[in-house]
C-alpha cells in the first residue's frame, strides 16, 4: 500500500469517526493527533470550536516513544482535573487504537480521565 493510499483511508476513517462523536465543554472530545515523531492531545469543545487543554510529547521526558504518549495522557488527566473536566470522548484521529493512540487513552485513564 502506497503512502498516498494509506493517507487518504486514515482522512477517510478520520471523517467517519467524527461523524458520529463530538465534544461539548461537559464532556469535550479527546483528540489526538501522532506525527511520525511527536505525540498531541487536546480536549475540544466542539459547540464553541475551542481547546480546552493540551499537551504534547515535547513537554514530558520518556526513554521510548510509547512511554512519552503515555505521559501525554496522564499530563492532559491533571490538566483536565484543574479545568474541572471529569469526562471525554476519545477520537483517536483516523489511526487504529493501538501503540502510542493506545498509550495517550490508557495514560488518560490511569491520571483520572473517564473515557
Amino acid at each position: 500500500m502506497d503512502a498516498k493510499t494509506k493517507r487518504t483511508a486514515r482522512l477517510r476513517r478520520h471523517a467517519r469517526v467524527r461523524k458520529t462523536i463530538g465534544g461539548s465543554a461537559a464532556r469535550p472530545r479527546l483528540a489526538v493527533y501522532r506525527s511520525n515523531r511527536h505525540i498531541y492531545a487536546q480536549l475540544i469543545d466542539d459547540v464553541q470550536a475551542a481547546t480546552l487543554v493540551a499537551a504534547s510529547d515535547t513537554e514530558v521526558q520518556g526513554a521510548s516513544p510509547t512511554v512519552r504518549a503515555k505521559a501525554v495522557g496522564e499530563l492532559i488527566a491533571d490538566r483536565a482535573k484543574q479545568a474541572g473536566i471529569a469526562s471525554a470522548v476519545f477520537d483517536r484521529g483516523g489511526r487504529l487504537y493501538h501503540g502510542r493512540v493506545a498509550a495517550v487513552a490508557e495514560g488518560a485513564r490511569e491520571g483520572g480521565l473517564q473515557i
